[in-house]
């Protein structure tokens, strides 16, 4: 295979790395006669350019998979499905909620609370047993904007003026136990490095921490929004996103998905790549 570069989102120039590509479809369970293609592929297209993007490399392996097998395509476009949540970041509030609802919390959205001195506005607010999760959202459209240490300090603020105070929640009264910092992109260097002081402070970002990250989290709990399905057009997945649907397995529930115009055949075609997309849909649709 002919060796060349890429240039990453940042403009940094470096040689481009078939393991890497290699691995990332194989922990989306492509096969290897998938990744074959896909790698096959990319490197006839090197031989005509001296110099690709990192962004022509992904297009390419989309491309491939979509045509061979779209749930595989729609694994390996979440970081991309998550972005487009957006722009007003309140979808991406409601898919954090969706993640601890899949932990077995109640939530609540945008809630008003008062703390010792100023009132502060909360993104999601989630209780179970003796906890209370307080969940500020840092949602980007841009992969390489990170939450940096001026954004974390003023959310450890808010939080300070928190702690201590009672609220209720779910007919109790609680008092915070934790306060987190979801995003939906990366922490600056020195913002993980604040937050590792902080024990009460939970981050969770892309891929940080290295176990329990917001994507093992949607690995895990298969919480795959429907910005990832590739059977739904732009402007059908914002209207759904704009009536409150946020993930792709809410679309096998067919009162949701009728009233929107789709003929049975287009149905048919979303929920066959949602269940390809979900064990847990899989088994529970083997003999629709």
């Amino acid at each position: 295979m002919p060796e060349f570069y890429v240039i990453k989102a940042n403009g940094e120039k470096q040689l481009f790395d078939y393991k890497k590509l290699e691995n990332s479809l194989r922990k989306i369970n492509a096969s290897d006669e998938l990744i074959a293609q896909v790698v096959s592929e990319i490197s006839a297209d090197a031989k005509t350019k001296e110099i690709v993007t990192t962004q022509d490399i992904y297009r390419k392996a989309f491309s491939v998979l979509r045509k061979k097998q779209k749930p595989i395509a729609a694994r390996y476009s979440l970081k991309k499905a998550v972005a487009m949540l957006g722009p007003t970041g309140f979808p991406f509030e409601k898919f954090v909620s969706e993640i601890f609802k899949a932990h077995g919390y109640a939530t609540i959205l945008d809630q008003v609370v008062k703390g010792k001195c100023v009132e502060h506005e909360i993104d999601v607010v989630a209780w179970k047993n003796q906890e209370l999760i307080m969940t500020e959202a840092k949602f980007h459209t841009d992969f390489n904007l990170k939450s940096d240490l001026k954004i974390v300090l003023y959310v450890k603020a808010r939080y300070d003026d928190i702690y201590g105070q009672e609220y209720v929640f779910g007919g109790e009264k609680r008092k915070l136990t934790e306060g987190w910092i979801v995003t939906n992109t990366k922490f600056s260097s020195t913002a993980i490095q604040y937050g590792q002081c902080q024990p009460a402070l939970k981050f969770v970002g892309w891929n940080y921490p290295h176990n329990n990250n917001l994507h093992d989290m949607i690995e895990r709990h298969e919480l795959i929004p429907l910005t990832a399905l590739t059977t739904l057009t732009t402007a059908e997945k914002n209207l759904f996103l704009s009536r409150g649907i946020i993930l792709s397995k809410s679309l096998l529930n067919s009162e949701v998905i009728k009233g929107y115009g789709f003929d049975e055949k287009k149905i048919k075609s979303i929920q066959d790549e949602v269940i390809g997309l979900c064990e847990h849909c899989r088994q529970r649709f083997a003999n629709r």
